[in-house]
């Protein structure tokens, strides 16, 4: 166990404190997009059921369905305006 630890460990020094933040926010815009691709997929699966159970609400449904994904893609380009701005603010290794 103490191996793999070191190896860890020597790998770690390798890559130096820019590249675990960078590879921090590589994961962090990851799981925003994951995030935003599930939620806006739940909103029009969820539309498209209630459509077809009462079709003559199609059009309300269809607009506050647009609205949602709106709001959700918003929040996507927040969080990823943020990484960029994150990505600049990390030192250089030298």
């Amino acid at each position: 166990m103490s191996g793999i630890m070191m190896t860890l460990a020597e790998g770690t020094s390798m890559i130096g404190d820019a590249g675990l933040a960078l590879a921090g926010i590589g994961i962090g815009v990851g799981l925003v997009v994951a995030g935003a691709a599930k939620g806006i997929g739940n909103i029009a699966g969820k539309a498209v059921e209630s459509i077809a159970r009462q079709p003559e609400a199609g059009g309300r449904i269809g607009t506050n369905m647009i609205i949602a994904a709106a709001l959700i893609e918003g929040f996507t380009f927040f969080a990823l305006i943020v990484a960029i701005l994150l990505n600049g603010s990390v030192p250089a290794a030298h």
